[in-house]
């Protein structure tokens, strides 16, 4: 079970990435995330959003992000 679920479900590139940064601020440190987003640029954003940023991305299951925060 996720710390917090994100609904990006029907955004366009950049704003589930967008959504993701802003909702994070402020959770602790290795807090699970779950973000559902149906664009198909988020399968390049989110990974390369994390690796930028210092989070894990933890891996993706149909339109389903797991992000372990930094």
């Amino acid at each position: 079970m996720p710390d917090l679920e994100i609904d990006a479900l029907g955004l366009l590139c950049p704003l589930p990435v967008l959504r993701l940064r802003k909702r994070i601020k402020g959770l602790a440190r290795g807090s699970t995330v779950r973000l559902l987003a149906d664009d198909p640029a988020a399968h390049v954003d989110v990974p390369h959003f994390c690796a930028e940023a210092g989070h894990e991305f933890v891996g993706a299951e149909g339109h389903a992000f797991t992000i372990r925060t930094g």
